[in-house]
């Protein structure tokens, strides 16, 4: 297959902390190997691309491409489309009725000269990315799509690490430093710090074990009540542990007992089977995203703990703190960097070279950097709680691990 003479970048689904820092590692490497490659963005990810909206990488914008490294967010913006849900992107004006919008998107890829796609986004993203890779070879389209795993959740099979997730948990701790002295705000406070993660857990494990670590490093003043105890992390909880609510709320009673206040890390998918089986067994609409997500800011699983707790271990006052949106908006730090260039050069290897698919460590072939074939790809990792690091947390905030949950 030919050198491309002409490439498209997209982002896609929520925000993470490397997606400018992708877009602005893909530019740079092309300019360095073969500036004549021409470049264009894609305006709001597939939205853009269905309605064939893109902006256009220029001399100027290749000079500056670096400075996309000090960014968070996606400097040529997010949507979330689902090519395969013809309904809804009928109902949103993407596409006319009776049309196909995997046809729409390769049409216009096509009408655009683009030889090869870049999307950069989570599992929905380059699961919709696979479907189109699909789509373009069954349908004799002469282009390729090479994708790059961006998911604050590190949720993506067989992904070994996905792109901002090490920046999310740390920012996730960040956040509760300042949050954490609510505690001193009212007597047996309960403080729920509900983090991003439907289906996995790593992120709210890996966002205590940052915050615990740094706790562990600090000085206090105990004689005025402000031990590491009442900073620290009291329980986790993630959706792929059983949580005993009843168990938990004794020892947890015990905690409040003697500091006056609990804290507790709460993956947003934690028992979300639950949550949902209630509300409709009352009667009541889940509400869903255009993937069939459950809609979880109108779900709030946070309030749900929050009311079955507080009781429980009486708790005078109750704050439920969300720092996902604080965290998937962040600079991509060091570690993620470092990531991001290795992919990002990768990629544009790929791409010169003809090959195709999802550049990232493959779990199941040693863990090597490589383009994985688009039909490995899915959603749903669920985090190893057998993790040690995730063991020893547990032990040195005294919460018993619990059983695995029937889903995973």
């Amino acid at each position: 297959m030919n050198r491309p003479k002409k490439v498209a970048i997209l982002t896609a689904g929520g925000l993470a902390p490397c997606l400018s820092s992708a877009i602005g590692g893909l530019i740079e490497r092309y300019t360095e190997i073969d500036p004549s490659i021409e470049i264009i963005c894609y305006k709001s990810g597939y939205k853009g691309l269905l309605l064939g909206e893109y902006y256009t990488v220029n001399a100027e914008v290749r000079e500056n491409a670096g400075l996309l490294h000090r960014f968070g967010g996606s400097a040529i913006g997010n949507s979330r489309v689902k090519l395969t849900n013809v309904k809804d992107c009928v109902k949103r004006g993407l596409v006319k009725d009776g049309e196909d919008p995997q046809k729409v998107a390769a049409d216009q890829l096509v009408k655009d000269g683009v030889d090869v796609l870049h999307t950069i986004g989570g599992d929905d993203t380059n699961t919709a990315a696979a479907d189109l890779a699909k789509y373009l070879h069954e349908n004799g389209y002469d282009m390729r799509v090479i994708g790059l795993p961006k998911t604050i959740d590190n949720d993506v099979v067989p992904i070994k690490q996905s792109l901002g997730a090490w920046t999310a948990a740390e920012q996730g701790s960040l956040y509760f430093e300042n949050i954490v002295h609510e505690h001193s705000s009212n007597p047996r406070m309960l403080i729920i710090h509900e983090v991003m993660g439907r289906h996995c857990g790593w992120l709210t494990a890996a966002t205590a074990k940052v915050y615990h670590d740094n706790c562990d490093h600090d000085e206090y003043v105990p004689e005025l009540g402000f031990a590491q105890a009442n900073f620290d992390v009291h329980a986790v909880f993630v959706p792929e542990m059983e949580i005993d609510i009843d168990k938990e709320a004794a020892r947890l009673s015990k905690v409040m007992d003697e500091i006056d206040n609990v804290n507790i890390f709460l993956s947003e998918g934690a028992g979300l089977d639950s949550i949902v089986k209630a509300m409709e067994a009352a009667g009541e609409e889940v509400p869903r995203d255009p993937f069939g997500h459950v809609k979880l800011d109108l779900v709030n699983p946070g309030k749900f703990f929050a009311d079955k707790f507080a009781s429980k271990i009486g708790a005078e006052k109750v704050m439920v703190q969300k720092s996902g949106y604080f965290g998937r908006s962040a600079v991509a730090n060091a570690e993620d960097l470092r990531l991001i260039k290795s992919c990002t050069d990768l990629a544009v290897e790929v791409a010169l070279n003809g090959g195709a698919g999802l550049i990232g460590h493959d779990e199941e072939r040693g863990g090597v950097l490589r383009a994985i074939e688009f039909e490995r790809i899915k959603g749903g990792k669920a985090f190893n709680i057998d993790e040690p690091w995730f063991e020893q947390l547990l032990a040195e905030i005294g919460q018993e691990k619990g059983k695995k949950t029937a889903a995973h």
